[in-house]
């Protein structure tokens, strides 16, 4: 390896492993409908300078219906998208550059992933494009894989890696100010900068969002004989009852004012007789006039304060394509803070929702831990306070998500659901760490978190995964 930062690593090898999925109850957000859900799993190796290896885990859900919004069928998008997962792993396992996760993972995201993107859709002439979004959540389980092994190959938990000591370049050399931001300077400054203080020890755990989607039925008496007997709770109140639930989440339809409406009301009442504190809405992309989402607030305000009181923000009501559909957000966030989410795929999206008057931002770690951490800092540097939301992450994916939640400094907690839609499809990591993938008292616990990485303690965890659908590189260790 050339000279450079003696912590720098390189990957030497790929593997991706398809999980499968099966939802005990659809979630309805949006137009669409999830029954069913691909997780990808990625097993990456790396070699540091000293030609010492490592292996690192990365997942996220390939959320089909949130990363790729069309009329093409499910099994086209996902078949699309596993292929592409592919084409990523054998990009990662060819690309040479050595340095820091972050600045491996940016320089991926700039100089490999557009190329691949556009290389993709030409050899499929004709048919939609795959979206940069549904580029980004194929390509984060390797991203965080790589985070991952860097964190076990230097036996360091991986947010304690993020400042000059590992680092060869500062966040100037990833991110530009806003041009009216003339107090911002990214000039030596590091990612530690902004994260939370020892966010592993003093936020041992986190209050739990709990999202109610628009199947979701809120009593015993909206039950159709349908739901799930398999001792988990199926109505809304039970959820509460048995979590201990305090922050609630309310998918809307974004196309039917008095649903919507109506159902902010019944879950804010129903959240009121249980105790609970906090409400926020989430249109889904839905929305193209912003006088849709004001006059529900205005209404909301004026029949039912208590309720508006509860409303904590707004999510992503716009379309997601921020350079297409410029809609500007200030209207809606003069009334309530708006947050980006499908729109925040990078902190350059970020900085033009700014410029759009949204109020805030929710990072996922599908859109890599790279691209996340880079956003935090920006959205940070410019007062813009965040949230962190999931694809309703099973498995590893949840950890990870969680971690970052954890470090952020989020307004009010992380929103977490996995628990709610396929509990079973993590019972050997909840073995391990089971305040994770159980909430009580309406938090996680992550206090059973290991020492290296994300914490994964993957070698503990008795999962049995498939064979690997690519198995890349295997290149001999540099001397």
């Amino acid at each position: 390896m050339s000279v450079g930062n003696p912590a720098d690593i390189r990957v030497t090898s790929v593997e991706l492993f398809l999980l499968p999925v099966q939802t005990r109850m659809p979630i309805k957000f949006g137009p669409e409908v999830l029954t069913e859900v691909t997780c990808a799993r990625v097993k990456v190796t790396v070699e540091g300078r000293n030609g010492r290896t490592a292996h690192g885990w990365g997942e996220t859900p390939l959320n089909v219906q949130w990363a790729w919004p069309s009329s093409l069928t499910y099994a086209a998008r996902l078949d699309r998208m596993v292929d592409f997962c592919r084409r990523i792993g054998a990009a990662w396992a060819d690309f040479e550059v050595i340095g820091h996760p972050l600045e491996i993972g940016s320089d991926f995201l700039t100089q490999v992933l557009p190329d691949l993107i556009q290389s993709t859709n030409a050899a499929v002439p004709g048919q939609e494009a795959i979206p940069y979004l549904a580029a980004l959540v194929c390509s984060s389980a390797f991203d965080l894989a790589l985070h991952d092994a860097y964190g076990v190959l230097h036996e360091r938990d991986i947010y304690d890696l993020y400042g000059p000591e590992h680092l060869s370049r500062d966040l100037a050399a990833f991110l530009e100010p806003a041009t009216d931001a003339h107090s911002v300077s990214f000039d030596g400054r590091w990612p530690s900068e902004f994260l939370v203080e020892n966010g592993r020890t003093v936020n041992v755990s986190l209050p739990a969002w709990h999202l109610i989607g628009g199947l979701d039925p809120l009593t015993k008496e909206e039950c159709t004989g349908e739901e799930p007997d398999d001792g988990y709770p199926v109505t809304l109140s039970e959820w509460i009852e048995q979590d201990g639930l305090n922050c609630l989440k309310v998918k809307l339809r974004g196309n039917d004012q008095e649903w919507d409406f109506n159902r902010i009301v019944n879950v804010g009442r129903l959240a009121v007789a249980h105790g609970c504190t906090w409400l926020t809405a989430d249109f889904n992309c839905t929305v193209t006039d912003p006088d849709y989402v004001n006059e529900i607030l205005d209404r909301l305000r004026d029949e039912h304060p208590r309720l508006y009181g509860m409303l904590l923000y707004i999510e992503q009501p716009f379309p997601y394509e921020l350079e297409r559909d410029r809609i500007d957000a200030r209207s809606i966030a003069a009334r309530k803070p708006v947050f980006l989410d499908e729109s925040a795929h990078d902190w350059q999206h970020v900085r033009l929702g700014r410029e759009l008057g949204w109020s805030g931002v929710a990072l996922k770690t599908c859109k890599t831990q790279t691209g996340a951490i880079l956003s935090l800092c920006w959205a940070k540097a410019h007062g813009m306070p965040l949230m962190v939301q999931d694809l309703a992450n099973p498995m590893l994916a949840q950890i990870s998500h969680l971690r970052l939640a954890a470090h952020a400094g989020t307004i009010m907690g992380v929103e977490t659901n996995s628990m709610q839609f396929y509990p079973a499809a993590s019972l050997p990591e909840s073995t391990i760490h089971p305040g994770m993938y159980h909430r009580r008292n309406g938090k996680v616990d992550l206090s059973s978190l290991g020492a290296t990485g994300f914490g994964f303690r993957a070698d503990e965890i008795d999962r049995l995964l498939p064979p690997a659908a690519i198995n890349c590189g295997g290149r001999r260790p540099r001397r």
